[in-house]
């Protein structure tokens, strides 16, 4: 085996290897909802594998095999060939076990198809690299090649390939590529005609397969990957992907964001789907929010109620996900956010535009933040978050933002603000003393329009018995006499977590994304 040819399959195999490596992990990011664990199980697993199939070789490396002998480039021309075609079947395998069995049994496949890949860098090396005084140099040339293919595989998949193409066809072009060079590699073995023939037919064969199946098979794979036991056959109405992600959306307007559920397409306070009473409320304890950030899009819902509060002159909104701009202009309940000449949406993460901006100030920052256990979630949730945008409120500002109920959550940000309280599960807090004022608060809800239309008809029953209900800050069906359990003073919060022991979440603690199993799904 030349030289040349070494180095261009060690490039070759790092770079499918670690391609298919980005899309396993999109996919198992998704049917976990991307909690902290995942990955580290996932790369685990991964690295197992190229272990075991770094050691599988060790026969085929030893004195006694002639490197001389052609013939042997069809064992990484087989390898390359079954890992590419088994990296494409992976997903949709994946997507069919959940249904019946936990997603960690799916780990084993990743394991061997890993170790198929881990087997090809050494058994190259032993074939293209000659015993001689230059040994070590080729070695790290092959090496290099290797870890190149590697970067640019993680690189051009992640954020090009995931972008344009989406999992299935990027999968497809990568099982393509990994067959194209088992058949090159067979090729440079020099086989009789009559087995070159066959097989080269046969890659040929597998490659219109896998183009022609491919729709087929992966038919219906986010919404196995969602509903999981649970699935009986339902289609999603939209399915969104790009590099920063996969949104998906239900026939009934519930709308997801990497399988955990985001919102509904729902702006009514009468009939409330998504506890919007929560972004209305701005309107009771700010008495004149003009500039508003907010952090995170998703649906657009929380966005329009709070454009449309009476008051407020700009909204500033800064999401991470792209594909939420597609989704909402098929919604008549938030399409006329995108030409409200008050917002301005901005791609990119809330964290690090807050940082790149330190001359902006609000008197409102409002945040509806995912659930608490998911990765990376300390960013927004911890200490130094909250300690972030404190710097960043004007005089009497507030800061509102979901916890998902969790307690340590709750105590981080009451420790972190003199001030503040719990409405429903999300806190408001602020560096002077803030309070719902429900006279302000029902003169607001009012005097509000969306679209035109009022929140309120007080012509109608049931719209008066709701306002009523929305003012006592209740939910529907909790009766008048009850003490309500929607809100809380942070005092109150502060007293009892710390007699619970309930830490506050900090970047070196990162407790709440650690908080379940490595093997549990939403």
């Amino acid at each position: 085996m030349s030289f040349r040819l070494a180095a261009l399959v060690a490039f070759v195999g790092g770079f499918i290897a670690l391609s298919f490596e980005i899309l396993w992990f999109r996919v198992y990011g998704f049917v976990t909802g991307g909690t902290a664990p995942a990955f580290g199980v996932v790369l685990g697993s991964y690295l197992f594998g190229i272990a075991i199939g770094s050691v599988a070789t060790r026969r085929l490396c030893t004195d006694h095999v002639e490197r001389g002998d052609l013939g042997l480039l069809r064992v990484p021309a087989a390898l390359i060939a079954g890992a590419s075609f088994g990296g494409f079947l992976l997903v949709p395998g994946i997507a069919w076990a959940v249904t019946v069995t936990s997603w960690a049994w799916t780990l084993i496949a990743v394991a061997l198809l890993a170790g198929t890949l881990g087997a090809v860098l050494p058994l190259v090396s032993h074939l293209g690299i000659e015993p001689n005084d230059d040994a070590g140099t080729r070695m790290s040339w092959l090496y290099m090649a290797n870890i190149g293919g590697s970067t640019l595989g993680s690189l051009l998949t992640g954020f090009v390939l995931l972008d344009v193409l989406g999992v299935r066809d990027a999968s497809l072009a990568l099982c393509v590529a990994g067959l194209v060079t088992a058949g090159l590699l067979l090729l440079a073995s020099k086989p009789p005609s009559s087995q070159k023939i066959r097989w080269i037919g046969g890659l040929a064969v597998l490659v219109m397969g896998v183009s022609a199946g491919g729709a087929k098979l992966y038919d219906g794979v986010w919404e196995r990957l969602q509903f999981r036991e649970s699935y009986d056959g339902e289609r999603f109405a939209h399915t969104i992907e790009n590099k920063s992600g996969e949104i998906t959306v239900r026939k009934g307007g519930h709308i997801y964001g990497g399988d955990v559920y985001d919102g509904v397409f729902s702006t009514s306070l009468v009939h409330d789907k998504n506890m919007i009473i929560r972004a209305y409320a701005l309107a009771g304890y700010h008495p004149a929010p003009k500039e508003v950030l907010m952090i995170g899009l998703s649906s657009g819902s929380w966005a329009q109620v709070v454009a449309n509060l009476p008051g407020v002159e700009k909204l500033t909104v800064i999401e991470i996900n792209p594909g939420y701009l597609e989704i909402i202009p098929k919604f008549p309940a938030v399409a006329s956010l995108m030409q409200n000449p008050k917002v301005e949406i901005v791609i990119d993460d809330g964290r690090r535009w807050l940082q790149a901006n330190p001359d902006r100030m609000f008197d409102a920052v409002v945040m509806n933040s995912s659930w608490h256990w998911r990765g990376h979630i300390t960013n927004l949730l911890g200490k130094e978050f909250n300690e972030l945008v404190r710097k960043r409120l004007n005089k009497n500002g507030t800061f509102q933002y979901n916890t998902t109920s969790s307690p340590h959550v709750k105590r981080t940000g009451c420790e972190v603000f003199p001030h503040g309280f719990r409405l429903v599960n999300n806190l408001v807090l602020s560096n002077d003393p803030v309070a719902l004022d429900t006279k302000r608060w029902r003169k607001a809800l009012l005097e509000m329009r969306i679209d035109g239309k009022p929140i309120f008809d007080l012509a109608q029953a049931k719209d008066r018995k709701r306002l009523g209900e929305v003012l006592a800050v209740r939910p529907p069906d909790l009766a008048p006499e009850k003490k309500t359990p929607w809100h809380n003073s942070c005092k109150n919060i502060v007293n009892a977590y710390r007699k619970a022991k309930h830490p506050i979440v900090t970047e070196d603690n990162l407790l709440i994304e650690f908080s379940r199993p490595w093997y549990w799904t939403p």
